[in-house]
């Protein structure tokens, strides 16, 4: 393995695979399917994900800045690349280049970056409509004719999409998710032409709302194996399965007494005799200091993390003596036993979608398809 420290990621790329394929069953043959690899595939690995999702049936990807757009051109994948965030009118020229789509919200930015690009080149846009979500997105249907007024009679530009965002596809309450869509079928049906791709389903609408499909859908979450809420657990129409895992192992164990204390502050004082570990990873890795108390596996036993979560190291309680070397499960399943994403989360008093994306780069990310080890990312050593 390419990295020399006793922690690491593992990514299971068949539960990747599967993920993609159940949720492809779900669809029209002919809707096409944009795998969100943003935040560095929310903290798995851009281009490995990418080319797995691809693998399974994925049409495009979709990232949130021109930046990672770029990233994923180290894949070779020639599929389409949108970006949903916002990118400089400046940049326009480069993502045309290396034919990257963007999102597009202001007829001012399509103006200034009509400017920048030379005579031949071409920028597919997206635009955006903001039907609720408050973020991102023209909100009137004026607004929009104007915009895609200005593109049909321009030979810099190609009107290649138009989508909008829900604010709460992943509640059972459908209420505002429905106000949404109609707005957005509105926006839609005022345009004489339609664009090749129309898009408003993320990992929620597409798991539970046929009727906001159009022709293409955007799947983010839950490709990752993890439901988009808790509240959605319940209604998924199949099982996901969460691709991440984090383990450690043992590299120091010693016996204390009782009244003996652990870690800055010394906040942990032992009852009694009690058999401590301390673990290569901390809150440097994104195993975040709020985590004191949290259990890990232990050959399928669960046992506390005593004391505080140090920037490098944090120590655990064993039952018995274990040896050194022996591998620890922060996330994921050890024997018979599971520590899930959502599990962190709610110790966290957080979503699941931020746990993956907190543990840093400096953790290393192996990844796994039919139980081999078949790439090993650290970007510490390049």
């Amino acid at each position: 393995m390419d990295f020399y420290r006793d922690t690491w990621a593992e990514i299971n790329l068949d539960d990747i695979d599967y993920n993609v394929k159940e949720t492809l069953k779900l669809l029209p043959a002919s809707e096409r399917l944009f795998a969100v690899v943003k935040a560095n595939a929310y903290g798995h690995g851009d281009v490995p994900i990418a080319e797995a999702a691809v693998r399974a049936g994925a049409h495009g990807l979709a990232v949130a800045f021109l930046d990672e757009a770029l990233s994923l051109t180290k894949s070779k994948l020639e599929v389409p690349i949108l970006v949903l965030g916002a990118s400089r009118s400046t940049d326009a020229a480069l993502a045309a280049e290396h034919n990257i789509s963007l999102t597009v919200y202001q007829l001012e930015w399509l103006q200034e970056a009509e400017t920048h690009l030379s005579s031949g080149q071409v920028l597919n846009v997206h635009i955006k409509c903001d039907t609720g979500m408050g973020r991102l997105g023209v909100r009137t249907k004026e607004e929009l004719q104007e915009m895609v007024a200005f593109i049909d009679q321009s030979p810099k530009f190609t009107f290649e999409g138009l989508f909008t965002h829900f604010a709460t596809a992943d509640e059972l309450d459908t209420t505002y998710f429905d106000q949404q869509l109609a707005r957005f079928n509105a926006m839609v049906e005022s345009l004489e032409e339609k664009p090749p791709y129309i898009h408003c389903a993320n990992s929620a609408t597409t798991l539970r709302h046929e009727k906001a499909y159009f022709n293409t859908v955007r799947l983010g979450i839950s490709m990752y194996g993890l439901a988009p809420s808790q509240e959605m657990k319940s209604i998924l129409p199949f099982s996901l399965k969460q691709a991440f895992s984090l383990h450690t192992k043992i590299v120091h164990i010693k016996k204390i007494e009782k009244g003996e204390k652990v870690s800055y502050g010394a906040t942990y004082e032992a009852e009694g005799e009690e058999w401590i570990a301390t673990l290569p990873i901390g809150y440097a890795d994104g195993w975040i200091r709020k985590l004191q108390g949290q259990h890990v596996l232990v050959e399928g036993e669960r046992v506390p993390i005593v004391g505080r979560v140090c920037m490098d190291q944090c120590m655990i309680r064993l039952s018995c003596e274990k040896p050194l070397g022996t591998t620890v499960t922060l996330i994921g399943k050890q024997v018979d036993e599971e520590i899930s994403m959502d599990e962190i989360a709610d110790r966290l008093e957080t979503i699941n979608y931020e746990v993956p994306c907190v543990i840093t780069a400096r953790v290393p990310r192996v990844y796994r398809q039919q139980g081999k080890i078949v790439q090993v990312i650290n970007p510490l050593l390049g």
